[in-house]
């Protein structure tokens, strides 16, 4: 749900106000992304290809404004890579639309659930693809974690109830969540390959402004012209989400990733509430269960990653001369 491949592109730099004001920075975007999300599934009749338009679009005014504020925008457009930003585009721009679809056929914490499953694929694609050395201790936070999106998705896709697919909608929805989460995996390693030669900025512009013209290609498999409370909603979650990615580049400024990470956990905390205040939905046991066994793995594999990150400077201090 949040847009966490570019949150790959930011370094921090330990402001003042250190780890704590990060992590607020962090709280509160994640707060602006489950608005974002509670926004966009309030819409209901609109297909997920407007919705991934307007979430866009609206996005690079908030964004715009922040970096006309800084004096910044002008090296917010300058870009060594401008296929790597399309490449980048392509790819959010699937997960957005696979999410977005399954945010209209799920209830928003499973929804939610299933799109942490991105970090731990990330883990695997970048053993398989990227030839990254993974030890027995990250694998085994993988698949327990991978587990536990079985567990989410089992009672959407098993076979039961006469013969018949239970909830084919639903089904649908859990395969159309679990596709978002790849999808995003590969957005993410594509920043990690932007970040070496973009600027923060450039990858955050220049997604917004890609995905908003890519989203127009969806027009001819249906767009609807939305109600004044629909536009209302769409126009309100775009601009939450530009907010949200604001503050969600900003916290990473003040403390490193590993601190901030799991703080986005949080999401499933208000997802669950919204869920219920505002949808109805009631968290089912398979659903807490599987969020927990996930939510425990992609913490696993955060604090291992910042181990050894302290173990690989340790190293570099050891045989600088």
């Amino acid at each position: 749900m949040t847009t966490s491949a570019n949150a790959v592109a930011s370094s921090p730099s330990q402001h003042v106000g250190g780890p704590l004001r990060g992590i607020v920075l962090k709280v509160v975007s994640v707060c602006f992304f489950v608005v974002m999300a509670t926004l966009l599934k309030a819409t209901e009749t609109i297909p997920a290809g407007e919705l991934v338009f307007f979430r866009c679009f609206f996005a690079i005014l908030p964004v715009v404004a922040y970096l006309l504020w800084k004096r910044q925008l002008r090296s917010a457009l300058y870009t060594k890579n401008p296929l790597g930003h399309v490449v980048r585009a392509f790819v959010g721009v699937g997960s957005m639309s696979l999410g977005f679809f399954a945010l209209t056929r799920l209830p928003l914490p499973e929804s939610t659930a299933i799109g942490y499953a991105a970090p731990l694929l990330i883990v695997v694609f970048s053993a398989l693809l990227l030839k990254e050395r993974v030890h027995i201790f990250r694998w085994t936070a993988v698949l327990v974690g991978l587990f536990g999106v079985i567990i989410i998705l089992w009672p959407r896709l098993t076979l039961f109830s006469g013969g018949g697919v239970v909830g084919d909608g639903e089904a649908i929805g859990a395969a159309a969540a679990f596709g978002a989460a790849i999808l995003s995996a590969f957005a993410m390693m594509q920043v990690r390959r932007l970040v070496q030669t973009e600027r923060t900025e450039a990858i955050v512009v220049y997604f917004f402004i890609c995905a908003s013209l890519l989203s127009l290609l969806t027009i001819p498999f249906g767009w609807v012209m939305p109600t004044p409370q629909q536009a209302a909603l769409l126009i309100g979650a775009g601009f939450a989400g530009g907010i949200g990615q604001l503050l969600l580049t900003s916290c990473y400024r003040y403390a490193d990733m590993s601190v901030i990470a799991p703080f986005e956990y949080v999401s499933l905390i208000l997802t669950i509430a919204i869920g219920f205040l505002v949808f109805s939905d009631v968290p089912t046991l398979t659903m807490i269960a599987g969020a927990v066994i996930i939510v425990g793995s992609g913490i696993a594999v955060i604090l291992r990653e910042h181990y050894l990150g302290l173990d690989r400077l340790k190293a570099r201090e050891a045989n600088t001369p």
